[in-house]
């Protein structure tokens, strides 16, 4: 299974902000999509990624609020991407190796998705169904 293919069943909306908004009105946007991570998107340029994790390591332990904040503060500007065309095994090596749960899906330098750990894993549990179906099927024959 292809990153396309969660795409084509998840849906490929994309949520930004931009990297001047607040930590707070960031927040705000992920708790009404109810997501976990949010897209920094400046002249249709992916600049950075800004997860719940980045929130509770670089705002509420270092006791700074997040109504000053600005989100270039903290985003992660080294994002890790994938295409369209790449397999699920390659998404779970690289969310494994660094240490990431959200991968956005560039085409042609454009973002037109994203994906997370519990889309891959959500798959993966589909395709097993499918493998345990065949199998008893070819048992049962």
């Amino acid at each position: 299974m292809t990153v396309n293919q969660i795409l084509s069943t998840k849906g490929k909306e994309v949520y930004s902000i931009l990297s001047t908004n607040t930590v707070y009105e960031a927040l705000t946007v992920m708790s009404e999509k109810n997501i976990g991570a949010i897209l920094i998107i400046e002249d249709g340029v992916l600049k950075g990624v800004l997860s719940e994790r980045d929130y509770a390591r670089k705002i509420v332990l270092k006791a700074k609020s997040s109504k000053k904040a600005l989100v270039h503060e903290i985003m992660e500007a080294d994002v890790v991407t994938v295409k369209p065309s790449d397999n699920l095994d390659y998404c779970m090596e690289l969310m494994s190796t660094k240490r990431v749960r959200h991968l956005p899906v560039l085409e042609n330098d454009t973002v037109i998705g994203i994906i997370s750990i519990s889309d891959v894993v959500k798959a993966i549990i589909e395709i097993q169904k499918d493998t345990i179906q065949h199998l008893n099927s070819y048992i049962t024959q």
